[in-house]
């Protein structure tokens, strides 16, 4: 798509010298689904996503509603929260699996959303394993302490948005088990019909990020990066600078090189 600036992952510094990422859903507040802290789902007209069909971050300097800022947390790096966006993402995934004490849980999927997954459920104090494609993808997830896929799991979160993911998602699921989708399919779910009937699984659908009881799961992920350095080092794999863009994309394109999540810098 042309006609606007790319960039819903992004963060900087404000002319005040303070950190910040960026929320880059824009919300009207008013709406039923909003007071209820679900602005993901705001139902008014302006709802939509800084970078995402609109004008983001992708630029030396950007101006955003002050309503989308997240101030950063002692610890954490501006160079590295672009981070926070992802696994504010994650995180929306994991609460949304509803995981009770003690259940399984697998992520299907070695990018950064399906790797962050595994560290808001390490961080959320749950064991999590996850399947891979890649061996440096696999090293990541041994340093963010998720285990191999073995057996079947009371929940199983998609990371992967492809059809063979689905598909290992079902797979990997017990009977009666939760499938969350968290990947992004380029036109329908491909969920795979005779294993999912025969286990009766349950498919949750997750989108972007919210509130609960008041705490915006934006800082919730960025107090998450903050805390366990470990995941920013695990996760970005390649830094450019802005007017390496082209370059940038390249090596994101190329993940059997060894790109997990690629940055770009002022």
């Amino acid at each position: 798509m042309d006609g606007f600036t790319y960039g819903h992952e992004f963060a900087g510094i404000a002319a005040d010298g303070r950190g910040y990422a960026v929320e880059p859903t824009i919300y009207c507040g008013q709406c039923d689904q909003c007071r209820e802290g679900h602005v993901q789902r705001c139902t008014a007209g302006e709802h939509g996503h800084l970078g995402v069909f609109q004008d983001g971050g992708m630029t030396d300097a950007v101006l955003v509603p002050d309503y989308t800022l997240v101030p950063l947390p002692e610890g954490l790096d501006a160079r590295d929260a672009c981070l926070v966006e992802p696994a504010s993402v994650a995180w929306h995934g994991v609460r949304r699996a509803a995981l009770c004490p003690g259940e399984r849980l697998a992520v299907v999927g070695g990018g950064s959303v399906g790797l962050l997954a595994a560290a808001a459920a390490r961080r959320m104090g749950h064991a999590v394993d996850i399947e891979t494609r890649h061996p440096h993808q696999r090293e990541a997830a041994e340093r963010l302490e998720a285990g191999h896929p073995h057996g079947t799991y009371d929940v199983v979160i998609d990371a992967a948005g492809s059809k063979s993911g689905v598909a290992k998602c079902a797979e990997l699921a017990r009977t009666g088990g939760r499938v969350v989708l968290l990947g992004v399919y380029p036109e329908t779910v491909p969920i795979p019909s005779v294993v999912s009937l025969v286990k009766e699984l349950t498919f949750v659908h997750s989108i972007a990020y919210g509130r609960h009881d008041g705490i915006r799961e934006t800082e919730e992920a960025a107090a998450m990066l903050a805390h366990n350095p470990d995941i920013a080092k695990s996760v970005i794999t390649h830094r450019f600078p802005l007017r390496d863009a082209s370059e940038a994309f390249r090596a994101a394109g190329d993940r059997a090189s060894g790109a997990i999540k690629v940055v770009l810098h002022p």
